[in-house]
C-alpha cells in the first residue's frame, strides 16, 4: 500500500502522488509532487543540461543500441561464416558460388509442383504462383497442413530456380 506524501514543491499543501527523477544522475531517486507541480517540474527538466555536443552525441549513440557493446562485423570473433550457417555465401571471402538451397533431386522438385521435365521458366513461375495462392495458410484458415505444404512448395521452387539458373 502506498504511503501518503506531501508535495515537495515549496509551500504546497497538496499530496505528492506523482514522482519525478531528482536529476539525470539520480534517475532512480525521486521527488514527489502534486499534478500541477510535477507538470511544472517536467517543463523545466533538461536531461542534457550542462553537457557539450560530444557528450550528448555519445549518449544518443549508446541509446541507439540499448547501451550494449557493438563492433564491426567480423572484427570481434572472426568471420560470421566460421560460426553460423551462411547458405547464400554473404559472408564468404572467396567470392565462390553458394551451395544449392536444397538436396532435393530435380525430379522430386518437379513432382512436388506437378510439372514435367520440359517446363519453361515462365511455366515454373506461373505454377508456383498458383500453388502459393491455393496453399497459403492465410487462405486456409491458418492450417498447419497448408503451412507445411507451402514450405515444400517453396523449397522445390527455390531448388528449380537454382537448377535453371534464373
Amino acid at each position: 500500500m502506498a504511503t501518503a506524501r506531501g508535495c515537495e514543491w515549496p509551500d504546497c499543501p497538496e499530496m505528492g502522488d506523482y514522482r519525478a527523477p531528482k536529476s539525470p544522475n539520480e534517475l532512480r531517486e525521486y521527488l514527489w509532487f502534486c499534478l500541477d507541480h510535477v507538470r511544472e517540474y517536467n517543463r523545466g527538466w533538461d536531461y542534457f543540461a550542462g553537457l557539450d555536443e560530444d557528450a550528448i552525441e555519445s549518449i544518443r549513440r549508446r541509446d541507439s543500441v540499448w547501451h550494449r557493446p557493438t563492433w564491426p562485423l567480423g572484427v570481434r570473433h572472426g568471420n560470421f561464416a566460421d560460426h553460423g550457417r551462411d547458405p547464400f555465401g554473404f559472408f564468404r571471402d572467396d567470392g565462390g558460388t553458394p551451395p544449392p538451397c536444397s538436396d532435393m533431386p530435380r525430379d522430386d522438385a518437379l513432382a512436388q509442383l506437378g510439372l514435367d521435365r520440359n517446363v519453361t521458366l515462365e511455366e515454373l513461375k506461373s505454377r508456383y504462383k498458383a500453388l502459393v495462392k491455393r496453399h497459403h495458410p492465410d487462405a486456409n484458415g491458418g492450417s498447419k497442413a497448408s503451412e507445411e505444404r507451402l514450405k515444400s512448395i517453396n523449397e522445390a521452387y527455390t531448388y528449380l530456380l537454382n537448377a535453371v539458373g534464373a
